[in-house]
């Protein structure tokens, strides 16, 4: 009786859908099997669609997370003269759509709940740019712990630069560059990303502040 009402349910989709669905199944399964044991941490109902490429082994991934085709999530182990220990923690119910570049030699943690569009780049690394004549790719990797909060949402083509903290329940706007730290419940937008409204816990309501997050 499941396997039926699951067949009559798929024969009422439009044919796009149908085909969305056999992707998922399909991807789900390559999530469950062949790369659960690469993986640091599989939590239950995670779909990893085919990566860009990606570095599984510094990866633990929660509950129903979704990874949409063509991520490129990468833990540096090592760069000239240093060798790093990276950790990315993806928390439970995480969406990445297309096209997202995670780069990680530190710890980075991407909260439960939290959305990022496609093309979004996160990353706590830096390169210093000390020595002029030198490719700055090949100077040493600053790395600053970077951390999103729960239940964010990260606007298309956002960067989110080293050392950036996000509270809970955080917007980012489309094509934000974002430094630095920023408290929960806040509109976040522009080049360089500065706060332009926060949710006043008092009063109920959302309120503009200034460029420190200030209440005006």
């Amino acid at each position: 009786m499941r396997v039926l009402r699951m067949m009559r349910k798929l024969a009422a989709l439009p044919p796009s859908r149908r085909r969305q669905w056999f992707a998922m199944s399909w991807a789900r399964l390559v999530t469950a099997t062949l790369y659960a044991s690469r993986l640091r941490r599989l939590g239950k109902r995670s779909i990893v669609q085919t990566p860009l490429f990606w570095t599984p082994e510094c990866i633990e991934i929660g509950n129903d997370v979704l990874i949409w085709p063509g991520c490129r999530i990468e833990g540096i182990t090592e760069h000239p003269g240093t060798t790093f220990l990276p950790s990315i923690v993806i928390e439970d119910h995480v969406n990445f759509q297309q096209g997202c570049h995670v780069t990680c030699a530190g710890q980075l943690q991407i909260g439960a709940g939290t959305s990022l569009l496609y093309g979004t780049l996160v990353t706590d690394i830096d390169h210093a740019y000390e020595a002029v004549g030198i490719s700055v790719a090949t100077q040493p990797l600053i790395v600053r712990r970077t951390r999103i909060g729960r239940d964010c949402f990260v606007g298309a083509g956002a960067r989110i630069q080293a050392g950036t903290i996000l509270g809970d329940h955080c917007i980012v706007g489309t094509n934000a560059v974002v430094r630095g730290t920023f408290p929960n419940h806040c509109v976040i937008v522009g080049v360089p990303a500065r706060i332009v409204k926060r949710f006043d816990i008092a009063s109920g309501i959302w309120r503009k502040t200034n460029s420190e997050g200030q209440f005006l």
